[in-house]
């Protein structure tokens, strides 16, 4: 992104009579990755900037395309135009990225080549070190501030224990930044990943129904149906990386990922008792009423399955969840998450967004008018 404002194709530009700030022209940019190497050929170029869409990092500047278009269309970076989601997760990279090019940058760091049973670990620091340096430097107030902070660090994947034993601690155990954040990634490297999407490759959505205490052997529950036919669905939690690691310990034996339990009868069967088509709701005098709904999400998740897309529906919410306090019923469709624009995705992506994002949810929904 500032290569490209440096090199003037980020410009506002103007459009039948309407100007359009810091925005890209498609087809230029396909052209500067393949003139500055980042891309090899039209095809990989246009498979980059797409992954950068799924990621909510770029955008068509009027959120008609979903897709990234190799022509003369508008596009632009969200970071922008303040549309980019600053979620907990984000911050908390951009807060260690932060840490890191400042220890790196000074002379005398306490970021070092260190050994331990014969092994050389770099970037590596001592817990308490660490907390002495983050309390000089003002970057937190006090020392219980500061292990806070390094829990977070290690949680998200940024710091960790050298051998991944331990959690963080005000101690002279040795942890290691995990990341080099100074390292230049290739954009190609986009293409190795797995996709976000991964979130939701489980049968029932990864934020969905919820059961607080659930007794042994008996861990799932109804899901809300208007069909008389009733299915069971699994409960799949939202919670710590502790839990989610298996332990109650400070220990880990893997660095934190999402865990999905083993999955029940799902229902694949839409509520909706027949297709809606995104015209059909966005028509003048269309008996749909658009509601805004703030969910705040608790322990385990914000109670509540969507499915489909273009346009997403709610396909069932636990009666006793946040979501059906905030007045989420089933068959309403999703028009917007945390401010943005959703009718034209689909549920995994979503879904994706949901998961990413803060804990209190705001959701516009359209629901029918009876």
């Amino acid at each position: 992104r500032l290569r490209l404002h440096d090199g003037k194709l980020i410009k506002d530009r103007r459009y039948h009579l309407r100007t359009y700030p810091n925005c890209f022209v498609a087809k230029e940019l396909t052209d500067w990755l393949i003139d500055h190497k980042e891309a090899p050929d039209r095809e990989t170029g246009i498979r980059l900037m797409q992954k950068l869409m799924d990621h909510y990092i770029i955008h068509h500047v009027c959120d008609e395309h979903s897709d990234y278009k190799d022509a003369k269309l508008l596009y632009r970076f969200r970071k922008d135009d303040g549309t980019f989601p600053l979620s907990k997760d984000v911050k908390v990279f951009m807060r260690g990225q932060s840490l890191y090019e400042k220890l790196v940058s000074v002379e005398e760091s306490i970021l070092k080549v260190r050994e331990e049973n014969s092994v050389k670990y770099q970037r590596t620091f001592l817990g308490s070190e660490m907390i002495d340096w983050l309390i000089q430097e003002g970057e937190v107030e006090n020392r219980q501030e500061a292990v806070e902070l390094g829990r977070a660090l290690l949680e998200h994947g940024i710091i960790q224990h050298v051998s991944n034993r331990h959690h963080f601690f005000d101690s002279d155990i040795l942890y290691q930044f995990w990341i080099n954040f100074r390292r230049r990634r290739r954009l190609t490297e986009l293409l190795n990943e797995n996709s976000s999407r991964a979130l939701s490759e489980s049968p029932d959505s990864p934020f969905c129904l919820r059961k607080l205490n659930p007794d042994p052997g008996n861990t799932s529950f109804l899901s809300v149906q208007t069909n008389k036919e009733i299915k069971v669905v699994s409960a799949v939690r939202r919670s710590s990386i502790t839990s989610l690691s298996g332990n109650s310990n400070a220990y880990f034996s893997a660095p934190p990922t999402l865990v999905f339990p083993p999955v029940a009868e799902c229902n694949p069967k839409s509520v909706l008792k027949r297709p809606v088509t995104n015209e059909e709701l966005l028509s003048p005098g269309a008996p749909y009423v658009k509601k805004t709904l703030t969910i705040v999400g608790d322990a385990v998740g914000w109670g509540f399955v969507v499915r489909g897309g273009r346009p997403c529906h709610i396909q069932a919410v636990d009666p006793g969840g946040p979501a059906a306090a905030a007045g989420m019923k089933v068959c309403q469709f999703v028009f917007s998450v945390n401010g943005v624009y959703v009718l034209h995705l689909d549920y995994q992506t979503i879904s994706s967004l949901i998961m990413t994002g803060p804990r209190t949810l705001v959701m516009e929904v359209m629901e029918a008018i009876e």
